[in-house]
């Protein structure tokens, strides 16, 4: 067998946000947000497109939307590439999904409280070693939580998690383990045979399951995502001997070791800063490029960064 790779938009929204996924979805969040417990009982997957009721303001899109028995609302992302501002744009997404729960004339004891769980195939806090990371409102000074605990904030950092297959404990674990690995599978696991909802996970992920155009898209996800690491890649090389040649000739023009060693530590600073700078720009303009067809000038603009003049000059 082989399976796609769960990473992707496609995939991960095939396998945890269809109408046939609620059992998945289930096991799957009550392993990442409630360590195993079965708190989760029932859920409703609903729309995971976030339309503005005022003008101005700014659409969102969501992988994976759902309501649970309690009323809470959990909204998720699986994002493969750091692009710009993505933090703020999980924490809009997150205010937004809780603002726009009321109806005209609601009062406010009608709001839920909104959980987002966030799910990066990259580093965003280099700062802990966590895998797994919650953020709420807390008082600063004697660190207690704001009334009602409304905005809960989750984060799971894949390149963290460096379990192999046989040392797989928990729920928790072999979810996980799952989306970063099973598009290098060829079955199911021994170990996780006996979990439903992880075999329905196989079950859909499962290449031989999809049609030709369902194979088609998946591939066009992957091929894009691997020219954007590419470009990044590029780009932070580039700078950086752009960055070791700046410091190179400092050295050589003061005439001393300490001058030279110090230039090569500027311009290495200065090339890894300056890589970094120019792929995130590459990075964003093509995927704005994808996006043009697609989403107006001012939600491009949201999603990648670039200015609306910038987004115009690619049009």
């Amino acid at each position: 067998m082989r399976f796609i790779n769960p990473k992707t938009d496609f995939a991960f929204k095939k396998i945890f946000g269809s109408t046939e996924s609620k059992d998945i979805l289930i096991s799957f969040l009550n392993a990442l947000i409630y360590n195993a417990e079965p708190v989760i009982e029932d859920l409703e997957i609903i729309d995971p497109y976030l339309s503005p009721r005022i003008q101005g303001l700014k659409d969102s899109y969501l992988d994976v939307k759902a309501k649970l028995n309690d009323e809470s609302i959990v909204i998720i992302e699986m994002q493969v590439l750091n692009v710009e501002s993505f933090g703020k744009r999980v924490l809009y997404n997150a205010a937004k999904t809780y603002s726009l729960q009321l109806e005209s004339g609601q009062g406010y004891r009608f709001l839920k409280p909104v959980i987002a769980l966030t799910i990066t195939d990259f580093i965003m806090f280099e700062e802990s070693q966590r895998l797994i990371s919650r953020f709420v409102f807390k008082e600063e000074s004697e660190n207690f939580k704001y009334k009602g605990n409304e905005i809960d904030l989750i984060f799971i950092e894949l390149p963290k998690f460096n379990k192999e297959l046989e040392q797989l404990e928990s729920l928790t674990d072999k979810w996980i383990y799952f989306l970063k690995s099973a598009m290098v599978l060829e079955s199911v696991p021994e170990n996780m045979e006996n979990i439903p909802a992880i075999q329905r996970a196989f079950q859909i992920a499962n290449q031989a399951n999809l049609s030709r155009e369902e194979l088609e898209e998946q591939e066009k996800k992957e091929i894009f995502i691997q020219d954007q690491q590419g470009m990044i890649l590029l780009a932070e090389r580039e700078g950086l001997e752009r960055g070791l040649e700046r410091g190179l000739a400092e050295g050589r023009e003061r005439g001393l070791a300490e001058g030279l060693e110090r230039g090569l530590e500027r311009g290495l600073a200065e090339g890894r800063e300056e890589g970094r700078e120019e792929g995130s720009k590459a990075k964003a303009i093509e995927i704005a490029r994808q996006l043009l067809n697609v989403l107006d000038d001012e939600t491009i603009s949201q999603t990648t960064g670039l200015s609306i003049e910038e987004i115009q000059n690619l049009r």
